[in-house]
């Protein structure tokens, strides 16, 4: 679990502002607090302040949680404005906008598009389809995505003992050529936030460098020439069988010469069938821990729980998003300091 605590560390050094939309949960409570406790980020709620602080029973640390409550709060005008702006073209009209806006998931969503926050965590108590619709139409994709995805971080056990990034195991379902592009990019350069490796990218099918023919391997091909195109210097290969992507002997064997030379950390499945099946084979049977899924592709930082999910899980979700805000951040900076 050692990466787990070098995330949990570049959270810490960042200190993003993050924001637990469920703040009347009391697993997200515990979190908070364990996680405002730890200085893993500058953490705030989404709540009535009475039933936050009746769950949180005075526990020590619990006033360093900030407490947003949609109703009482100062913004609450200035973002349904804000709201009603970017979704009347939908049909939104301005009481709806203020409802979206009452609601803690938008309201937390908000707070990170108006920049009041860094990043934003929902889902322990609401459903995956609305915590990803709320981000995605509130925080909205971020430049040059076409598509948002996930991914897991896994850690696997011996004789590998490494960690490795599957995607995407949560959300889109059958990729185009274009959509397994942008998810080898996003997952690429997510496990290279998590990790701070150098990302090896394997496009995989049940075909080894055309070892068999179907529509879904020509889909793989079409994608990693996209992935070429548009990230040059990003090591990728496909379309390649998970063995050869992971074992160096059976990778010269079956793909001799191949640029992953059987060293592949980062691995795209060519659907959410074989990705979710393949995630929870490694992790039942395999012993392989499964962090995640992780939204990536958005604007900023925001993810999705589990409804099933404990207090643990709801902490290093916070240090995995707090990590993503921080590479967010430092990016901007490093921006800014270009600009004449």
């Amino acid at each position: 679990m050692g990466i787990l605590d070098d995330i949990t560390a570049a959270s810490r050094q960042a200190f993003p502002r993050i924001v637990l939309a469920e703040g009347e949960d009391e697993r997200v409570v515990a979190a908070a607090i364990m996680a405002a406790n730890e200085g893993i980020a500058d953490i705030s709620v989404v709540a009535k302040a009475d039933v936050f602080r009746g769950l949180a029973k005075g526990a020590p640390g619990s006033d360093r949680v900030t407490i947003h409550d949609p109703a009482t709060s100062v913004h609450l005008e200035a973002y349904t404005e804000t709201y009603f702006r970017l979704r009347q073209h939908k049909g939104i009209d301005i009481d709806a906008a203020r409802k979206t806006m009452l609601n803690n998931l938008g309201f937390a969503a908000m707070m990170v598009h108006q920049g009041h926050a860094d990043g934003t965590i929902g889902g322990a108590v609401a459903t995956t389809a609305d915590t990803v619709r709320t981000a995605l139409q509130i925080i909205g994709r971020g430049k040059g995505v076409s598509s948002v995805s996930s991914f897991f971080l896994m850690l696997l056990p011996s004789p590998h003992n490494r960690c490795v990034v599957f995607a995407d195991c949560a959300l889109v379902i059958l990729p185009t050529p274009e959509e397994l592009a942008s998810i080898a990019i996003a997952s690429a350069a997510s496990y290279e936030t998590m990790t701070s490796d150098i990302p090896r990218v394997a496009m995989l099918s049940f075909s080894t460098k055309g070892s068999a023919r179907d529509e879904s391997i020509d889909r793989i091909k079409q994608g990693i020439e996209l992935v070429r195109a548009r990230a040059p210097d990003l090591i990728i290969d496909g379309e390649i069988q998970f063995d050869a992507a992971i074992v160096p002997e059976i990778g010269r064997a079956k793909a001799p010469g191949a640029a992953l030379d059987g060293d592949a950390n980062v691995f795209i499945f060519p659907s959410l069938n074989a990705g979710n099946i393949g995630y929870k084979i490694a992790q039942r049977v395999g012993g392989a821990a499964a962090l995640g899924p992780v939204l990536q592709g958005l604007a900023r930082p925001a993810n999705d729980l589990s409804r099933g999910c404990s207090v643990d899980d709801i902490r290093q979700m916070i240090a995995i998003t707090g990590a993503q805000a921080a590479a967010e951040l430092s990016s901007s900076a490093k921006e800014k300091s270009r600009r004449p």
